[in-house]
């Protein structure tokens, strides 16, 4: 005889009740459903698999432990999320607290020609401050809306399209060799798409 898994059929607002009355399974349903997309907030956020795991742990014992708080007024995705990302601020800014020293380099780095166009994009990202970071992060890679993005950092819609917008600029910026492939550290770009669009 095979056991009957409840929580399948629930909704997430009614796992998220069944956790605080009691049921062991509950949460745990509610993390299998949304781990990939928290995951990936976290990962894009901080750049780093470790520190990512590390803020997403923080975060889902903090929603484990203050799941009776949950008003309700929001998806349970969407309080998910907004406990993520305050981890994943915390996080940054106790690194900033804690700034490390590089070791001095004797030559300056060189680029790889063939490098990893994501780990480009990742690093640049990383050197934004945090709440541009945010912003990109929750509309440009998740999908988010502005105005649930803005509910999901609790400001206003105008900030959210303003951090966006420095966000992207810094981006482009940083990022602009890879539309310049003459520029230094470009990269070349076959005979078909020169003249192209990138």
């Amino acid at each position: 005889m095979h056991a009957v898994d409840s929580s399948a059929g629930r909704d997430d607002a009614e796992l998220l009740r069944a956790h605080v009355a009691g049921d062991r399974d509950a949460f745990g349903e509610i993390v299998r459903r949304h781990r990939d997309r928290l995951w990936a907030v976290a990962l894009r956020t901080l750049g780093d698999p470790e520190d990512a795991a590390d803020a997403l742990q923080e975060a889902l014992i903090s929603a484990l432990r203050g799941a009776g708080s949950f008003r309700g007024d929001a998806a349970v995705s969407s309080w998910l999320h907004r406990i993520v990302v305050n981890a994943c601020i915390d996080r940054v800014r106790r690194r900033q607290a804690r700034p490390t020293v590089p070791l001095a380099e004797t030559d300056p780095p060189q680029r790889p020609v063939d490098s990893d166009t994501a780990l480009d994009v990742r690093a640049a990202l990383a050197t934004l401050p945090v709440e541009q970071r945010m912003a990109l992060v929750l509309v440009d890679m998740q999908g988010y809306s502005v105005a649930d993005a803005a509910a999901l950092l609790d400001v206003a819609e105008g900030t959210i399209k303003s951090r966006c917008a420095r966000g992207r600029a810094r981006l482009a910026l940083l990022l602009g060799y890879l539309r310049n492939p003459d520029g230094p550290g470009g990269v070349p770009l076959g005979d078909g798409e020169r003249g192209g669009r990138l």
